[in-house]
């Protein structure tokens, strides 16, 4: 039967009008035309115990030049919309994809609208224009149009070998962001992108596309750390391993292409300027890896690097926005070509979400003050003062909070999984020595498992830095809990860490952005979908600050007790770990050891800085004030409160109203959109079931929740149904069509009746095929009426 455009579907529009449009005008089905091409993964939501994904975003079609190279997006629409209906959305799609073309359709012809110009214009379906055509726009547009050798730079295509990642839209922008500079001259360039979004990976497809391009020929690749460089080198940067070395301290081989190196053994931190054995033109290109880490400040030896090979394009690649710690950095290499933040990640459904369980003590609120004359258990007498939290372990240590804490943190993880990674960052060495031996204690049993159930990972151990690859190695379970306190700030790609716990003072947003950063790499594939901050500190009243980029979705598993007011954080004070405290000179930065020497005069305790006295205690106890669990909403706003008020508000900020709700429902013909929807914001139909029962209808549980009103039983609304007068009319093979219908709802809740198709599920197929099942009704019309009727009654 010939169907009307009219009463085609989208699909079929697409199928039978637009895609042969695009073809006709000669773009390659198999090579330039991405059909349903997924934007993102769908945000990842997690609601009590119930873990699941928005939506992913698709754009209907994406079509690329040869090079790869994205250069329109195609939006969809049946021939019930306008031609311009889909437009707006496409050019969403466009602007999250940095595509400059976008067209519209609805299977009539194309609206299409150009970013270069501002124009738009209609056009018949023949006239949709070629591959060639929008080339020549694009390069006229990029300003490259007369000039081969850029051309050339910019087509150079990815590394990908079949089998291998292929870039994310994100990932695919800087690049192409960078790449488009370095041919345009420009030699100072910066690229946000927030922790696990892959800057490696990133770093390494820029220098491959300019490398190959003849671009540039010898390389720098600078971190701070050797575990960033190791993992560089063996990870994504694994393609160049033939034409890459590490520089070793006076071993500077001039025969490699690419080099990877520690700021500190070129900057001359053991008094030696290594980096000048190169001469100052000898590097095309300087990636700067974590820049944030000081490398751009004017006084610091790092700078002195990027100085002497100033001819070189030097690239800065961050995970943190600006401010006022890292200022220096935007002011070097400019304000970034493209920033990727951590709320943008979340949202996308690249990175995990995360909860924070916030646990308040009575000493760190209501601080501790010793009596006169009272000594430590070294025999120190204790400076007067109120010591509180931001002065506990880093000068005066009380053993029974570190026992309360270890022993939270065992609460904790023997509550929801004892074999999740875990990464516990203390004050100092000593703070992550006592923290270690404390949950050793606590967890004999997994000890003797295997010793390594519990390790101390600092720049001074040896053993912990051993087992460093086997912590993050996803396929080995040991190392489980690690106490830290600043080598695991940065840079380490542990991908499957599900708590990570705070009881250090943290000083500044970036640090504590990069220690955050420790646990938001996703792998579903292994179970971990959200992460979880356990705060002894106070430490995350930081993403109170209005330049913090990442509300988070969370778990939610609220506690008894109220939020408990707490003091302002702090931005710099002495003993806290901050951007200003070195790291040590073999690039595995961590606090030196502060243990106090009984006997000597104490200095005041607040004092910081190597050989600063600390007093132990341990007579005095503690106890938890009150734990809660906290998470934030779309704007980024910290909220602790049940389930039940947050699905109202998410179920209000789709539907204002009771009326809004009740409209929009009757007038759908899938109520599974609505849920959809309802999904998007949050909303798990799953969650409130568990709480109110399976045997009400998502109806009655949103109109419940968000409205107040009260709620019937699928049951109930069943048997109303059914005694309807409209309903009550039917007889014979209809009237059993309905009553097996209606029963079917009552039992798993199916209320799209008006789709025909649902008549092919049992039991209704033993009725006939779905035709034959339409004409006891009088023809497929009628059916569909009645159903419309049925389901009235329903939701009456």
């Amino acid at each position: 039967m010939n169907r009307s455009k009219k009463e085609m579907n989208e699909t079929e529009i697409r199928t039978n009008f637009i895609t042969p449009a695009i073809v006709h005008a000669g773009w390659d089905k198999l090579q330039q035309i991405r059909e349903e091409f997924r934007i993102t993964d769908g945000r990842i939501i997690t609601r009590g115990k119930v873990v699941t994904r928005a939506n992913p975003k698709f754009a209907d079609y994406v079509l690329n030049h040869i090079s790869n190279i994205p250069l329109a997006v195609v939006e969809a629409k049946d021939n019930k919309h306008t031609l311009t209906a889909g437009l707006q959305q496409g050019m969403g799609y466009a602007r999250q994809l940095d595509i400059p073309f976008v067209y519209s359709s609805n299977g009539d012809g194309f609206v299409e609208y150009d970013f270069f110009t501002g124009k738009e214009r209609e056009l018949r379906l023949q006239d949709f224009p070629s591959p060639e055509e929008l080339w020549q726009r694009y390069r006229v547009g990029k300003g490259f149009a007369n000039n081969p050798a850029k051309e050339e730079l910019i087509t150079e295509k990815y590394h990908y070998v079949k089998g291998d990642k292929t870039p994310r839209y994100y990932q695919r922008i800087a690049i192409n962001r960078t790449i488009e500079a370095i041919a345009n001259g420009k030699k100072r360039m910066l690229l946000v992108m927030a922790t696990g979004t892959g800057k490696t990976y990133t770093a390494f497809q820029i220098i491959w596309r300019a490398w190959k391009a003849g671009k540039i020929k010898k390389v720098l690749y600078l971190a701070d750390r050797n575990i960033l460089i190791d993992q560089t080198m063996a990870n994504d940067f694994g393609p160049l391993s033939d034409v890459m070395t590490k520089i070793e301290k006076r071993n500077l081989d001039s025969s490699f292409e690419i080099y990877m190196s520690l700021y500190q053994q070129l900057s001359g931190d053991d008094g030696v300027e290594a980096f000048k054995q190169f001469s100052p033109d000898f590097f095309d290109m300087i990636i700067v890896d974590e820049a944030h880490r000081g490398s751009a400040r004017e006084e610091s030896n790092w700078r002195k690097i990027l100085t002497y090979f100033d001819s070189a394009i030097q690239l800065g690649m961050t995970a943190t926005p600006k401010k006022d710690d890292n200022v220096d950095t935007f002011d070097y290499f400019g304000n970034p070509l493209y920033t990727y933040s951590l709320k943008q990640g979340i949202d996308d459904g690249f990175l995990a979400p995360y909860k924070i369980v916030r646990v308040s003590m009575d000493k760190d609120l209501e601080g501790y003050r010793p009596v006169k004359g009272e000594t430590d258990i070294h025999g120190l007498a204790i400076k007067d003062g109120i010591y509180t939290g931001k002065d506990f372990d880093r000068s005066m240590v009380i053993e029974a909070r570190t026992k309360l804490v270890a022993k939270r943190v065992t609460e904790y993880l023997k509550k929801n999984d004892r074999m999740a990674k875990t990464i516990i960052f203390c004050v100092d060495i000593e703070h992550a020595e006592r923290m270690r031996k404390e949950l050793v204690a606590l967890n004999e049993d997994m000890m003797q498992k295997d010793s390594r159930y519990i390790m101390k990972m600092t720049g001074d151990d040896i053993e912990g830095l051993a087992q460093l690859d086997n912590f993050i190695d996803v396929n080995s379970p040991y190392p489980t809990i690690v106490t830290t306190s600043k080598l695991l700030t940065t840079g380490v790609d542990a991908k499957t860490v599900q708590l990570i716990v705070l009881d250090a003072n943290i000083a500044s947003v970036t640090e504590f952005k990069q220690i955050i950063g420790r646990g938001t790499r996703l792998r579903t594939d292994v179970g971990k979908y959200y992460f979880t901050i356990m705060d002894f500190r106070n430490a995350t009243n930081l993403f109170a600050d209005p330049n913090f980029d990442g509300p988070a979705e969370s778990v939610i598993d609220v506690t008894d007790g109220e939020e408990m007011p707490s003091d302002d954080h702090d931005t710099g004070n002495e003993g806290e770990i901050g951007e200003d405290e070195e790291v040590l000179t073999n690039g595995e930065g961590d606090d030196t050891d502060n243990k106090p020497k009984p006997g000597n005069v104490p200095p005041a305790p607040t004092g910081g800085g190597q050989g600063h006295i600390k007093y132990y205690i341990n007579h005095v106890p503690v106890r938890v004030l009150n734990e809660t669990v906290y998470y934030y909403d779309k704007d980024g706003k910290i909220v602790a409160e049940g389930m039940r008020e947050y699905n109202e508000k998410a179920i209000r900020s789709e539907f204002a109203t009771m009326d809004d709700f009740i409209k929009r429902w009757s007038e759908e013909e899938r109520k599974d959109a609505i849920i959809e929807e309802l999904l998007d914001k949050g909303v798990l139909m799953e969650e409130l079931e568990e709480e109110f029962g399976s045997e009400y209808d998502a109806f009655d549980l949103i109109l419940h929740v968000a409205y107040g009103q009260k709620m019937m039983t699928r049951s109930e609304r069943a048997q109303r149904a059914k005694h309807s007068e409209k309903i009550a009319s039917y007889s014979g093979v209809a009237r059993e069509v309905i009553d097996a219908l209606v029963q079917k709802y009552q039992d798993t809740g199916y209320a799209d009746f008006d789709d025909i198709h649902v008549l092919k599920l049992e039991p209704l197929n033993q009725f006939g095929n779905p035709m034959s099942i339409a004409q006891a009704f009088g023809g497929k019309a009628s059916f569909i009426e009645t159903m419309r009727e049925l389901e009235d009654s329903l939701y009456a």
